[in-house]
């Protein structure tokens, strides 16, 4: 019998290729945006920028991470989410201590270059988010890629709001509380990314638990050749995460 699934597949390999060609410019955007606003928030002095820029890093490595896995099996896939969430929650929690820092011991930044490097960012993370939102309900990766990139641009337009704060009241306090709001953003995301990520793997266990004893040796007679994306609907070929054979099933 011909693959049962080569029409499916075909389609599964271009919606692939397309989602590796966004990744890429995002990693090299976030990238360079990590350098750039993580070297003038300590030159500037301030914490909100500083928050910003390690989303910057944190979406960087979130690109990386979902470009590794994007060619591999639901179960690498929702192992990817979990692993991005872990990181958006770490990057939170240091977040916050930032911002605790800085009420204690901190100065008002500089207002109008944070408001500058804000406005760069904030024109960066909508390119980002222009470019994603047609992947945004594919699967758990690139949704939870589109979230963090929906949260920059909050946050971008949060820093910028802030910017303008300090400036008009010479205080440290609108970039200490923005700092503390980023870190809440950040931890809430974290909690929803983790959450949906336990949800697939326990799916993708049931699913292959109750696949295995029936599933025979040589002949793929009695499986179907495409399994739903337990998240997402999404048709995904049985061989997806095989080790390149041209069959249907293993």
């Amino acid at each position: 019998m011909k693959s049962c699934c080569e029409g499916k597949s075909g389609e599964l390999a271009e919606l692939r290729a397309s989602q590796g060609k966004v990744l890429k410019i995002l990693l090299a955007l976030n990238a360079s945006m990590f350098f750039i606003e993580f070297t003038a928030a300590w030159w500037l002095g301030s914490t909100a920028l500083l928050g910003d820029s390690l989303d910057m890093f944190g979406d960087a490595s979130v690109y990386a991470l979902t470009l590794y896995v994007l060619h591999r099996s639901v179960r690498e896939r929702a192992l990817s989410a979990l692993v991005k969430g872990i990181m958006m929650l770490a990057l939170g929690v240091i977040v916050l201590g930032e911002a605790g820092y800085q009420a204690l011991h901190g100065v008002a930044p500089a207002a109008h270059g944070m408001g500058a490097f804000a406005l760069l960012a904030l024109t960066v993370n909508l390119v980002c988010f222009g470019l994603l939102w047609r992947f945004k309900s594919d699967d758990l990766n690139m949704r939870s890629t589109w979230l963090c990139s929906r949260n920059d641009i909050i946050a971008n337009a949060s820093v910028f709001g802030a910017a303008l704060l300090v400036g008009w009241t010479g205080s440290r306090w609108p970039d200490v509380l923005l700092g503390a709001a980023i870190a809440a953003l950040f931890l809430q995301s974290a909690w929803q990314v983790i959450r949906d990520a336990r949800v697939e793997l326990r799916e993708a266990k049931q699913t292959q638990s109750a696949q295995a004893p029936n599933a025979p040796a040589s002949s793929c007679a009695s499986r179907s050749c495409c399994v739903p994306s337990t998240a997402t609907g999404v048709i995904e070929p049985a061989h997806a995460s095989g080790s390149g054979s041209s069959k249907c099933c293993r």
